[in-house]
């Protein structure tokens, strides 16, 4: 009785443990993509006029204009990138529907050599092939994961892609705007936040990668100091050539 309860107690701490992040959806790459392209790209773009030594009320009109651009821009994208996606994988779904409808014996031998060639002795390969493809649906199931790599059920949506892909960029490009909305003059409050804003993007991702947070931080933080450096000098550069 005691090794049944020792089992059971292993077989509970190893489900409670043994649980995976959601790797397949369509919101993270996104959310993730949209919010740093929004810092690092308003960033950058606020820095380079500003570098031309135009007023304040130039510098915000830019800023706003950088944050709606470029959030319908990357909402767009994304949504056209996933659907495009989605109706590739769903055209190749319709085909193996097909193959399964009209050579039905042929996908489970083929569902059979498939298990055979990753070691499953030959007559339990196709005992498991037969089983499984007793279910169409299944069948199809089994098939897509197998062949395409792909689970039927869980494929990305374009909207949920979209949206996420907006209200993070949107999140992003407005940290370096706000200290001007809020009155600021200076060019250095915006830096001061966006940067902080990189960092603390950079350590939320490594949150989610397991990656270590300062890192991640510093990383993002280091790419997007330089391009705000960059394009600062380049509107220092271009200013004086217009003037």
């Amino acid at each position: 009785m005691a090794v049944i309860e020792t089992q059971a107690t292993l077989h509970e701490a190893h489900r409670d443990n043994h649980t995976h992040r959601d790797v397949n959806g369509g919101w993270l790459r996104p959310a993730v993509f949209g919010a740093m392209d929004g810092l690092v790209s308003n960033l950058a773009l606020m820095t380079g006029v500003a570098g031309g030594a135009v007023g304040h009320q130039t510098i915000v009109i830019t800023g706003l204009a950088g944050l709606a651009a470029g959030a319908f821009s990357m909402a767009a994208g994304e949504y056209t990138s996933v659907a495009s996606q989605r109706e590739l994988v769903e055209a190749e779904l319709d085909v193996e529907r097909r193959e399964l409808r009209r050579h039905p014996q042929d996908e489970e031998a083929e569902l059979a050599a498939l298990y055979e060639a990753r070691g499953v002795e030959p007559g339990l390969a196709r005992e498991v092939a037969r089983q499984l493809s007793a279910d169409p649906e299944q069948a199809l199931e089994i098939h897509a994961r197998e062949e395409l790599g792909i689970d039927p059920g869980d494929l990305p949506s374009p909207l949920v892609a979209a949206v996420s892909s907006f209200g993070s960029f949107a999140l992003g490009a407005l940290l370096p705007v706000l200290p001007f909305l809020f009155g600021a003059t200076a060019l250095w409050p915006a830096l001061l936040l966006a940067l902080a804003g990189l960092f603390g993007c950079g350590a939320v991702v490594a949150k989610v990668t397991a990656r270590s947070w300062w890192f991640s931080g510093l990383r993002q933080l280091a790419l997007g100091g330089a391009a705000a450096g960059v394009t600062y000098a380049l509107g220092t550069l271009f200013g004086t050539a217009v003037g």
